[in-house]
């Protein structure tokens, strides 16, 4: 008996000694894990900051000339200087662009490069991305709603856009909406859907915290103030189905007949 509790007491010891060392790995690993999620996007944001104002410093000193450039002068490079003076070279050519002289000059780049076989086909790829993302940029999208998608009783999250009008309308006859229903883990490709104005539930949450949920996989749930802790408990109890009534047979139809003659 001694020596069977002497063993089992070894047993639980090493077993206790085995739980505590499995418990400081997870502990690392969960220490790990969260200073990853810290550090990552920091260090990728700083990586690609530091390497956009590299491209335009280096673009700058090779284009101004040396009598013009202040880090002749000085001991010490400006970091940042050439990315200053690409925005202010952007924004003046865009305000030159505005008046009529520089519709005019675009217009003629515009047949000149319509000309060129290979520089027609890259230009007009390149203007049409640009001009979309600054048309998104300037009317984004202001609201998150729920639709019945692809089928009812399935929900997705959308984007609203704007009210439908137009064509579609005429044909519809019904108020409709335009909504972007992004695809997980990518939002910037989906489908655009026209959905009639009652079938859509609004939620609370911005257009930021909705593409944090689409682009996590459901992972990322932005925190909601209002309503039950749980929405479950909001649903009614379905009621239990009738019983099912059983058709008559021939008989006891037969059987009733003289019952009812009498």
């Amino acid at each position: 008996m001694n020596d069977e509790t002497e063993q089992q007491n070894d047993e639980g010891e090493g077993g206790g000694f085995l739980s505590r060392r499995r418990h400081r790995w997870w502990d690392l690993r969960a220490s790990f894990l969260t200073g990853l999620v810290v550090a990552a996007p920091l260090g990728i944001t700083a990586y690609l900051a530091v390497a956009l104002i590299n491209f335009a410093d280096g673009i700058v000193r090779n284009i101004v000339p040396d009598q013009y450039n202040p880090e002749t002068y000085l001991r010490f490079s400006i970091p940042g200087l050439g990315l200053i003076v690409v925005v202010v070279a952007i924004t003046l050519l865009g305000a030159l662009t505005a008046n009529f002289f520089g519709h005019v000059l675009v217009g003629f780049m515009g047949r000149l490069i319509d000309r060129l076989p290979v520089v027609r086909t890259v230009y007009g790829g390149l203007r049409q991305i640009f001009e979309t993302v600054v048309s998104q940029s300037e009317r984004s999208f202001q609201q998150v709603g729920l639709i019945q998608y692809p089928r009812p009783g399935l929900w997705a999250v959308v984007f609203v856009a704007a009210r439908t009008r137009g064509e579609i309308i005429y044909h519809t006859n019904e108020e409709m909406v335009s909504v972007f229903l992004p695809t997980t883990p990518n939002p910037t490709s989906g489908f655009l859907l026209f959905v009639p104005r009652k079938d859509i539930i609004i939620l609370d949450m911005t257009v930021e915290e909705g593409a944090k949920l689409v682009i996590s996989g459901g992972l990322v749930i932005p925190d909601f103030k209002g309503g039950l802790k749980n929405p479950c408990q909001a649903l009614a109890v379905p009621p239990e189905p009738p019983e099912p009534q059983m058709a008559p047979s021939v008989e006891e139809t037969d059987s009733e007949k003289p019952d009812a003659a009498a």
